[in-house]
C-alpha cells in the first residue's frame, strides 16, 4: 500500500524556521517525483517545490524561491521541506505527493499524504 505521511508541521513566528518531512511506504521515493503543496482556506491548492526522479532536479514556486529548500533521503525514503523566513501568509495546511511527471501541478500527481497545519504568526 502506497503511504505519504507528513509532519513536522506546527505554530512559528514569523521569521522562524520549520521542517518538514515525508515518510514514503510502499514504493521507493526515489522511483517518483516528490512534490510539496499547500493549501490555505479559499484557495487553491499551490505548487511549492518538487524533486525529480532520475537525477534529483529540483523546482521551485517563485513565492518560496530562496526561503525554502527540498531535499531528499534515499536511506529513510524520506523527502523533506526547510522552510526558513516564514512569512504569515505561508500560514495552510501542506501536503507532499508522488507522481511520474516532474511538474508542479497538483493534477500531475497520483498520491498524496493528510497534510499537516502550519501556522506563522506575526
Amino acid at each position: 500500500e502506497v503511504q505519504l505521511v507528513e509532519s513536522g508541521g506546527g505554530l512559528v513566528q514569523a521569521g522562524g524556521s520549520l521542517r518538514l518531512s515525508c515518510a514514503v511506504s510502499g514504493f521507493t521515493s526515489e522511483d517518483y517525483t516528490i512534490g510539496w503543496f499547500r493549501q490555505a482556506p479559499g484557495n487553491e491548492r499551490e505548487g511549492l517545490a518538487c524533486i525529480g526522479s532520475e537525477d534529483g532536479s529540483t523546482y521551485y514556486a517563485d513565492s518560496v524561491k530562496g526561503r525554502f529548500t527540498i531535499s531528499r533521503n534515499n536511506a529513510k525514503n524520506t523527502v523533506y521541506l526547510q522552510m526558513n523566513s516564514l512569512k504569515p501568509e505561508d500560514t495552510a495546511v501542506y501536503y507532499c505527493a508522488a507522481g511520474t511527471l516532474y511538474s508542479g501541478r497538483a493534477s500531475t500527481y497520483d498520491y498524496w499524504g493528510q497534510g499537516t497545519q502550519v501556522t506563522v504568526s506575526s
